[in-house]
């Protein structure tokens, strides 16, 4: 009988060898945490994009709305009875005369931060001869407002030098108001918040 000749175990390569179970885990911990690491740059641009265009849209805003009040306070008058243009002025707040429609009426107007709005309230007059005596109505003129939060004023007031008033009771002073309104949409996120500054001069006290 002829003898059969042992053959010699074939070595097997790197490359042709199978993955162990071990190394199968580490290769899908490291796939997975490649894919976090995409999925949250992704999802960080995203966040980081949407809230730099609702600043920049809250910012436009705020800055139209201001414009517009800063004219009203402009053409601040003597009221349809013939009281003084100026009711009342404080850090937060200016409260005048004004004709903000058009019908040769001035209406009772105050601007004010509240929370984080900034709003407008108006009285219009009624009878003959005109009294402000029916209810004020109120709508908000900008969102984001963050003076109050900051601690800063929103109104600051000068008289005909150009000294600043700190008597808020001595309206017959006032000449010119400065507004400062912060805006930022989340306090809490990077960019900061953006400062809006503007002035009247009001054109009808004498």
């Amino acid at each position: 009988m002829e003898k059969s000749i042992p053959q010699k175990a074939k070595k097997v390569s790197p490359s042709q060898r199978g993955l162990t179970f071990i190394e199968v885990l580490v290769w899908i911990s490291v796939f997975l945490s490649a894919m976090w690491a995409i999925v949250g740059s992704i999802l960080g641009f995203y966040r980081a994009n949407t809230y730099t265009l609702e600043q920049a849209q809250a910012v436009s805003s705020a800055r139209r709305s201001v414009e517009g009040v800063v004219a009203v306070i402009r053409e601040a008058n003597y009221s349809s009875e013939g009281a003084y243009p100026v009711i009342s002025m404080s850090t937060s707040s200016i409260s005048f005369y004004a004709d903000i429609d058009d019908d040769l009426l001035l209406e009772k107007v105050r601007y004010f931060v509240e929370g984080t709005n900034l709003k407008r309230g108006v009285v219009d007059p009624t009878g003959d001869p005109p009294a402000y005596t029916g209810a004020e109505v109120v709508t908000v003129v900008a969102d984001y407002i963050r003076n109050i939060e900051q601690n800063k004023n929103a109104f600051t007031f000068y008289d005909v030098a150009g000294a600043q008033i700190t008597n808020l009771s001595q309206v017959t002073a006032l000449r010119f108001v400065r507004t400062d309104m912060v805006v930022n949409v989340s306090p809490e996120k990077l960019p900061n918040e953006l400062t809006l500054r503007t002035s009247a001069t009001l054109r009808n006290l004498r």
